[in-house]
């Protein structure tokens, strides 16, 4: 393998695991706070990829490329962002706010319930054909040093920069990014001191749901929009997030990285066919629950009994 190559599959994999660490987030959130894992977030994925295609198409109209598309991408991305961190935030109220005092099987299962929900209930509305979600801009490949990179991937590692930089500054620099922090520790000390928990917890679905619907729109520039878009997606996110340690937030983005270049890097130097990389995700997935089961960031939990 070249320099030039070796760097080209270096770039590929950085976009697809920016993506995957947008994603990976809103699980590792969830999980840090509740303990349970929100198998519905990939759908909230696709939700919010629907919600910006149909925004984008009706605000660009038959508009040419230029800035009033690009001001339309990101507009419509914003309203994703806010009607999927409501979608969220009413799944977490309806679904799981009920069986928190359950076991832990209880919530799981009505998580499966509602991925199975938004996903049929999609393919009933927008039926089962994939829509394609335009560029907002010219994406004609640039050559730089024998590295071919595409405006969209620019657009990917930006926008992943920003909004983890952003998570991150909001959960080490806030308030309310510190009443979570102490939620995840221990919600009835948390709650004794006044925190209002059950705001956290909301707010908790409603970043991560915000952030899955950017890292859907991101994917449905290149995989187009359909019913079904989120299921994979959403279960290499989750693989990403038990790599770097599931609850750990830094964990969640190196993980979503780590993904996204063993995929790109696996097909390259061991000629895994592009329809079977795939199986990279769970071999890996496999391989950690082995060796360490907490994850590459993740902390041993001692209790006592």
């Amino acid at each position: 393998m070249g320099i030039a190559e070796f760097f080209q599959h270096l770039m590929n994999g950085l976009t697809l695991g920016g993506i995957y660490a947008l994603i990976a987030l809103g699980y590792t959130m969830v999980y840090g706070i509740l303990k349970f894992i929100n198998f519905a977030h990939g759908d909230v994925l696709m939700a919010g990829a629907f919600i910006g295609l149909f925004v984008f198409d009706w605000l660009r109209g038959s508009a040419p490329l230029g800035v009033w598309t690009i001001i339309s991408f990101f507009l419509a991305m914003i309203v994703s962002m806010g009607l999927s961190a409501l979608l969220g935030v009413f799944i977490e109220r309806v679904a799981y706010r009920p069986l928190r005092q359950a076991t832990r099987l209880a919530p799981l299962l009505s998580a499966i319930g509602v991925s199975f929900i938004l996903s049929n209930g999609a393919a009933w509305a927008f039926g089962t054909r994939s829509r394609k979600f335009n560029y907002p801009f010219d994406n004609t490949p640039i050559t730089i040093a024998q590295v071919v990179i595409t405006p969209h991937q620019i657009l990917i590692l930006v926008v992943s920069l920003v909004m983890m930089i952003a998570l991150r500054l909001f959960v080490n620099r806030t308030r309310m990014g510190k009443a979570m922090r102490a939620t995840s520790l221990d919600q009835p000390t948390a709650m004794l001191m006044g925190i209002n928990v059950d705001r956290v917890i909301s707010l908790t679905f409603a970043i991560g749901s915000a952030l899955a619907a950017v890292g859907g729109i991101l994917i449905a520039l290149d995989f187009k929009v359909y019913a079904s878009m989120g299921t994979m997606t959403g279960l290499k996110a989750f693989v990403a997030a038990v790599v770097g340690g599931i609850g750990n937030i830094s964990g969640a983005m190196f993980g979503g990285i780590l993904l996204g270049l063993l995929e790109t890097f696996g097909v390259a130097i061991f000629g895994i066919p592009t329809g079977l990389k795939d199986t990279i995700a769970f071999g890996v997935l496999i391989l950690i629950l082995l060796i360490r089961p907490e994850g590459l960031f993740g902390k041993v939990e001692k209790e006592k009994v």
